[in-house]
């Protein structure tokens, strides 16, 4: 099995579509707004956000 076929075989398993893991990944991203203060570095929020960003994007360009 390919890499793109496991990765695409677990989105299904656990969240039905590729457009459902990105509604999880877009409240994810939301929740990043109402961290506490010092709690973490702001540049490791920013890379994380950017991250996770870039991997809303690649789901909602699967078909």
């Amino acid at each position: 099995m390919e890499k793109e076929e496991v990765i695409f075989q677990w989105i299904e398993d656990g969240y039905g579509s590729p457009e459902e893991l990105a509604k999880v990944l877009d409240l994810a991203l939301e929740m990043l707004f109402y961290l506490e203060e010092d709690t973490f570095d702001r540049k490791e929020v920013q890379q994380v956000v950017v991250a996770l960003r870039g991997i809303v994007v690649g789901l909602r360009n699967m078909k």
